[in-house]
């Protein structure tokens, strides 16, 4: 049987670089993951690059955003950012903090980003907004203090994304596939509203279109789906985590598999040839 901590921290790789190969993350931005069998500590990387984590860089926290041991790497500085919100939102099982630039524009310009498509629902009705400036003043713009932390959550409140003025947004779900979903979906709906307004009046879903819509695009199956897909254009990448030998392959590798070899070629004792 895999070891639930052990999945985990794969799949805060996986996450992370999946992440990173849909244009999401960059060479900033974080994942982070409730822990499995903690409910008062996290998982997050050491300070790394989205696109080069690995499970073993995979740290544990309290919600305080303390190293559960002494690290012997640098930590992400905006670590507070998780704590904060896993300590408030009890519902929360994962995090993405980002700078996507099909985001960016929303944040500077602080126009709202609204679901404009059936996807877009993922985002919800309403995103709202965390301007650091009110509470703290001048900063340079990330959130490291613990207060800053709660301020966000604050701004977040039960919903499932909030857009930080000239900063980026943060992002979360009730497990990892459903974070990385909604992460995409909100990139493509910022896109498409940015898009939409060049040609004329946006129009946004209604509230019940988003809600109905919405409830669909959370369905395993659609999350399950959205997954596979999203795994198959890293692996195609050559971007996939290594494993570890205990740790069973990706269901990726699983549904992808060569077809062995026919018992007459077996049986000639031909080699087969690659092309």
């Amino acid at each position: 049987m895999p070891n639930p901590l052990d999945e985990a921290r794969y799949e805060i790789a996986l996450a992370s670089r999946m992440l990173a190969n849909e244009g999401v993350l960059d060479a900033f931005g974080h994942v982070s993951l409730r822990h499995p069998g903690d409910p008062g500590r996290y998982l997050l990387s050491r300070s790394r690059s989205p696109p080069a984590i690995e499970p073993a860089d995979i740290l544990e926290f309290t919600l305080d955003s303390e190293p559960v041991r002494p690290p012997a790497e640098k930590l992400f500085a905006e670590r507070v950012i998780h704590g904060a919100i896993y300590a408030a939102r009890g519902d929360v099982m994962a995090v993405c903090h980002h700078h996507a630039p099909a985001v960016l524009p929303f944040c500077i310009a602080g126009i709202p980003i609204v679901p404009v498509f059936h996807l877009g629902a993922a985002v919800g009705e309403t995103t709202p907004f965390w301007d650091q400036h009110d509470e703290f003043g001048d900063t340079n713009l990330l959130v490291v203090k613990p207060e800053e932390g709660r301020s966000l959550a604050r701004a977040l409140g039960p919903h499932a994304v909030v857009l930080m003025n000239r900063h980026g947004a943060t992002v979360v779900g009730k497990d990892l596939r459903e974070l990385v979903s909604r992460s995409i979906f909100l990139c493509d709906n910022a896109r498409y509203q940015l898009q939409a307004q060049l040609l004329g009046k946006v129009v946004p879903l209604s509230s019940g279109e988003t809600r109905l819509a919405g409830s669909i695009n959370a369905m395993p199956n659609v999350v399950g789906r959205t997954w596979e897909y999203w795994c198959m254009r890293l692996e195609g990448a050559g971007l996939l985590p290594r494993r570890s030998a205990r740790a069973r392959k990706p269901a990726i590798s699983r549904s992808r598999r060569v077809a062995r070899t026919p018992a007459s070629a077996k049986l000639s004792g031909r080699k087969r040839v690659r092309s």
